[in-house]
């Protein structure tokens, strides 16, 4: 009896200690559990990546610096604008930047944790941040909640121009307040809008780059904002912004605000700094915010000036001059003009069309010039900057671009023929040949600029433009053009009618 007690008491204390074992052992499981619950601690990077995220604590899109070298081997994508992430950190005004979407990382109380800026093609860099957001415009500063490191900009589409970026001013978001620095700046005028600051700097005043430069890139950065966005236009030409007020009307709400000179401390709780590039005179709609592509653009600027014709469609009234077709012959001055512009007029007019020319300028009425181009069916003129009222022009009517001679083919489709597919424009080119330009006459019939102009290429840019753009006019021959005129009307809705009449 005495042993089997003693027995009894042994099991009972093996018994206890297992079970203080396995208390433990829960106890010691309980804490594995928590602490992988709440600490990021001996998780792997994917799985404190794919936490945080869930947490919405940070950007799904990793963010990486691309140096000049990198940029110097992108490929041919990247001149097309594929994003490409940023690291933090800062860029001077010509590094790329880029993330494939933009994105605000805010956290439960809607301060910001991080500003993403990316690269929106090698011609584009965009910051965009959320929270507390102060803009003080004389210094060129954006103080932005907990950021912690600075990013530089420079807000307009041409980065990769040292010249154009000499006239841009660099604009800096900073930290709001970091320790031992002066308080932050107080708000003087508060906004519920989103700030957009530009530049009005680099090319402006030529027509082609105040549309692909400035106020095409900034359709695609303003116009989700659906009003409640406020234009901030770093180095302000009041000329030009009135020039264009009625576009900026039609993207915002707010007034536009001369931001280099402006003594406010305007605070936001949203700011995008430089617009979003996608290609020449055009929007790639598939990177483009819903409602943004380049109908929606051409929709937008005939709601800006009022024009009144979607498609290059005849009048109803049989007795209507508008049942003829209309071809607008857009004049040059100073270089690349018509010689025979008479002439060429009197041809098309007994082919059948209403002839109109124009001539537009600097100093030209830009809604009294989209009235006349939209008025229009088929539009013919020289390549330059004159071409760009094509955007005014209604779907389905025509652009005959007159290509200089001297190789320039390439700059031809780059800068008007790839862009009127997306606007909803037919497309011809009449080449000039050697015989119909000024240049045979400056020139002996062995100098390189007629024999060899891919010689005059090579030499850069500027021998091109002095040679082939600057001292160049034309005289196109009557016979072959009235043949390009003849299949325009071809294209029209005019002439198609008039074939069934047959």
């Amino acid at each position: 009896m005495k042993s089997n007690r003693n027995l009894s008491r042994a099991e009972g204390r093996r018994l206890g200690n297992a079970a203080l074992i396995a208390f433990m052992l829960g106890s010691l499981l309980l804490l594995s559990v928590i602490r992988a619950r709440f600490s990021p601690i001996g998780k792997t990077g994917d799985a404190i990546k794919a936490e945080e995220e869930r947490q919405g604590l940070v950007s799904k899109d990793s963010v990486k610096m691309e140096t000049a070298d990198e940029a110097a081997v992108s490929t041919a994508e990247d001149e097309e604008g594929e994003a490409h992430p940023k690291t933090a950190g800062t860029s001077s005004g010509g590094g790329g930047v880029s993330t494939s979407t933009p994105v605000v990382t805010v956290d439960a109380t809607d301060r910001v944790i991080k500003p993403v800026c990316y690269e929106t093609s090698r011609r584009s860099d965009t910051c965009e941040a959320a929270g507390d957001v102060r803009v003080q415009g004389r210094s060129q500063t954006i103080n932005v909640g907990l950021l912690d490191h600075e990013w530089r900009v420079k807000p307009y589409c041409r980065k990769h121009d040292a010249f154009a970026q000499s006239h841009v001013k660099e604009w800096t978001l900073r930290p709001l307040s970091s320790d031992g620095a002066a308080p932050p700046p107080q708000c003087t005028v508060n906004s519920s809008a989103t700030a957009f600051v530009m530049s009005t700097g680099g090319f402006t005043g030529n027509l082609f780059h105040d549309y692909t430069d400035v106020l095409i890139p900034a359709f695609i950065t303003a116009h989700r904002f659906a009003g409640e966005v406020q234009f901030l236009v770093s180095s302000f030409k009041s000329w030009w912004t009135n020039r264009y007020l009625q576009i900026f009307q039609q993207l915002s709400k707010h007034e536009v605000i001369d931001i280099d000179n402006d003594d406010e401390v305007r605070c936001f709780r949203n700011v995008v700094v430089g617009p979003t590039f996608h290609k020449e005179l055009g929007i790639d709609a598939s990177k483009a915010p819903p409602g943004s592509s380049m109908v929606d653009f051409r929709a937008m600027l005939r709601g800006a000036f009022g024009l009144e014709r979607a498609t290059a469609e005849p009048s109803g009234d049989r007795w209507d001059i508008r049942r003829r077709p209309r071809l607008l012959i857009i004049a040059r001055r100073s270089s690349r003009a018509f010689l025979n512009e008479r002439a060429m007029a009197d041809m098309a007019m007994s082919l059948g069309f209403d002839v109109r020319v124009g001539e537009p300028d600097i100093t030209s009425d830009v809604s009294k010039f989209a009235r006349l181009v939209n008025s229009a069916d088929v539009m013919v003129g020289v390549h330059g900057a004159g071409l760009t009222n094509m955007v005014f022009l209604p779907a389905g009517a025509v652009l005959i671009q007159v290509v200089p001679y001297g190789g320039l083919e390439w700059l031809a489709r780059s800068t008007f023929q790839e862009p009127s597919a997306d606007m909803q424009i037919h497309y011809m080119e009449y080449m000039i040949q050697l015989d119909e330009t000024t240049l045979s006459e400056q020139y002996p019939k062995d100098h390189p600029v007629l024999r060899d102009p891919n010689s005059i290429h090579k030499q850069g840019w500027n021998a091109l433009k002095t040679v082939y753009l600057d001292k160049q006019n034309v005289r196109p021959h009557l016979g072959r053009l009235k043949i390009t005129f003849l299949e325009a009307l071809k294209l029209l809705p005019h002439g198609q009618q008039q074939a069934n009449n047959n």
